[in-house]
């Protein structure tokens, strides 16, 4: 009778608690904030969408017009007619985007990996090295990476520049991914090597899928800061075939007698945003999981 007991205190402790949870999610309060919250996050985007398909005149008139008379393509057209095509601009980015997500996640969840599982000389030294480059702005070091890159003949080189941005995305990707492993129970691993894994196939049969949401995660973040990075490119790159699409909008904002072509500047924000607002929204699950997993053990 004491175990019946018990077992309807919990049933009617945990009725109580969703309802409770249900009572706070109904809130008129919390929903109305949310709901202001996510008007003030939404409107650059509606706001430059929208500007993105004006006429030229009406986007750049002042006071500025807040809804087309009209639907243009013609911002677009001017994006894609400044120096070189846009698509050539769009494939530039997206080359330099996944070798940066390549390198940065294959050597983050080695080297994490290592951190977690491997006993070495140094390795705690060799660790806090690693997350102290997070200290070190990067701006400060384009000068000397500028002078290796030319020695190695890597200047105007997409690959050259996805090895700077993934030395930047490295140290962050690594602590990620160091505690993401730390956060599997050791039982797991130890049934993996008595199942005959040793610790170097336990990782992409077993661990790898147990944190595939840090994955995610260093992942996302090395495409959204490769996407819209632009001093880098600005300081490595200075032919206009190679550009990426941040240096395509510097040139697409200069109007005449050197006023800012609003509507040229809203077209080449449209396009930039909308690959990481779509991947963003598709891998949003596994963001937030992965966030969780690799800041806490």
């Amino acid at each position: 009778m004491s175990v019946l007991t018990q077992n309807r205190r919990s049933v009617a402790r945990g009725g109580r608690r969703r309802a409770t949870s249900d009572e706070h999610s109904r809130n008129p309060f919390r929903v109305g904030l949310a709901l202001v919250l996510a008007l003030l996050f939404a409107f650059p985007i509606v706001w430059t969408t929208i500007g993105a398909f004006k006429p030229t005149s009406e986007a750049n008139s002042s006071p500025p017009v807040w809804w087309p008379s009209h639907f243009s393509l013609d911002n677009f057209a001017k994006l894609d007619g400044s120096g070189s095509s846009l698509l050539g601009y769009v494939l530039n980015s997206t080359a330099v985007t996944l070798m940066t997500v390549v390198i940065t996640t294959v050597a983050a969840v080695f080297a994490g990996y290592a951190f977690a599982r491997f006993r070495f000389p140094g390795k705690k030294a060799l660790f806090g090295v690693t997350v102290g480059m997070l200290l070190v702005p990067y701006p400060a070091l384009l000068v000397s990476l500028f002078t290796v890159m030319t020695w190695l003949h890597l200047t105007n080189s997409l690959f050259g520049l996805a090895l700077i941005y993934s030395t930047f995305q490295l140290p962050f990707a690594v602590y990620m991914m160091r505690n993401s492993f730390e956060s599997v129970p050791e039982e797991i691993m130890e049934a993996a090597e008595l199942d005959g894994c040793t610790k170097f196939t336990a990782l992409p049969r077993v661990v790898l899928r147990l944190v595939a949401p840090g994955v995610v995660t260093i992942a996302l973040f090395a495409f959204l800061a490769a996407w819209n990075e632009f001093l880098a490119a600005l300081v490595l790159l200075n032919n206009n075939p190679s550009f990426t699409l941040p240096i395509a909008l510097l040139n697409a904002q200069n109007g005449p007698l050197n006023t800012i072509d609003w509507g040229g500047l809203q077209a080449g924000i449209t396009v930039t945003m909308l690959p990481c607002v779509v991947l963003f929204i598709i891998l949003q699950r596994y963001y937030v999981s992965g966030l969780v997993a690799g800041t806490g053990k």
